[in-house]
Order: C-alpha cells, then sequence, then structure tokens
C-alpha cells in the first residue's frame, strides 16, 4: 500500500526536522470509547494530526495542522480563531476535543516508547497563505493562547536557510537551492 504524501505537509516537516525536531506525518491517534463520546463522536475513527515534531530537550511534542492554500485566498483569521463559522479548523475551535487529542497523543507516545515520560504537546499551524495580510494577526492570537504559527514569512525564512545550507537529499532543500 502506498502512503498518502502531502507535498506542503512534507516540506513542513522537513524544516521542523533541520530545526532539531524528529518528525512524523500523518500520525493517527487512537481515542478510546469513553474519550469518543467525551468529545461528542463517538464512531469517529482515529484522530489523524499532519506532522508531529518530537523535541527531547524539552520533551515536547509540537502537532501542527497544515493549510498550504497556495492557490486560494489564504486561511483566514475569522476561520480558525474568530466567530465564523466553519467545520474546519475543529482542535483550533473546540477546547476539550483539543485537549483529548493531545492528551491521548501524548499517552500514545509514551506508551509507544517514543518519548519520555511527562512529555507535553503544543498545537499549532502552518499556513502556506493567508487570506488578506492576516499573518500577524494569527501571530499575536496564537502567541496569547500558546500555539505556534507559521506563515508564509516563517517558511520563506526556513526555505532561505536550507537554501544557505549544506546539500541534504530532501525535496525541500534542494527546491530552495535551485530557487535562491
Amino acid at each position: 500500500m502506498i502512503a498518502k504524501m502531502d507535498a506542503f505537509e512534507q516540506v513542513v516537516a522537513e524544516i521542523l526536522w533541520n530545526k532539531g525536531y524528529w518528525v512524523r506525518t500523518s500520525v493517527k491517534v487512537e481515542l478510546t470509547l469513553e474519550e469518543k463520546r467525551l468529545v461528542g463522536r463517538p464512531t469517529t475513527p482515529r484522530w489523524e494530526l499532519d506532522v508531529v515534531g518530537y523535541r527531547a530537550s524539552d520533551n515536547q511534542l509540537l502537532v501542527l495542522e497544515c493549510k498550504s492554500y497556495l492557490n486560494s485566498s489564504g486561511v483566514g483569521w475569522d476561520q480558525v480563531c474568530g466567530t465564523a463559522p466553519s467545520t474546519h479548523y475543529k482542535l483550533f475551535r473546540e477546547p476539550v476535543l483539543r485537549e483529548t487529542v493531545l492528551n491521548r497523543l501524548c499517552a500514545q507516545s509514551e506508551e509507544n516508547g517514543m518519548c519520555a515520560s511527562g512529555v507535553s504537546a503544543r498545537l499549532g499551524m502552518a499556513a502556506g497563505n493567508v487570506h488578506r495580510n492576516e499573518e500577524d494577526r494569527f501571530v499575536e492570537s496564537f502567541h496569547q493562547k500558546d500555539w505556534e504559527f507559521f506563515g508564509p514569512t516563517w517558511l520563506k525564512r526556513e526555505l532561505a536557510i536550507l537554501a544557505k545550507g549544506r546539500y541534504e537529499n530532501q525535496i525541500s532543500s534542494v527546491v530552495a537551492k535551485l530557487l535562491k
């Protein structure tokens, strides 16, 4: 079986790897039946997280929702953090769901021996395009919630760093070097 490969998620994962994270994409979180009931989704399948990076130095998991939205108007702040109706961005909009999924991810990661006990998790988003220049608004709002926001400015800066760095046989590194 061939695994689904999302190019944007792969670029984000490679940047995090370059910054010292151990990284996995398309991470499945196995909620218990009790947890599924708690979040109001008793028949939901496994929850899937786009990119999870682990940094041993602070025993922390970084959980990123990745949205490239390169050929669109971009990710809108009001859809993620505001009051606009949205069926997307559930981890950002539903506190009980967020806490349950992140707690289960931590427990699952410890049980599987993938990280040290006492691991914590932080939520974040990587966005290739942001609606109407709302990047600063995202950064400020996410900072207030102790989340991470990696927008177009961050992505371009990190790709420029890859372009200047040593050769790595990774898509992001190769493309960054070709475009410098």
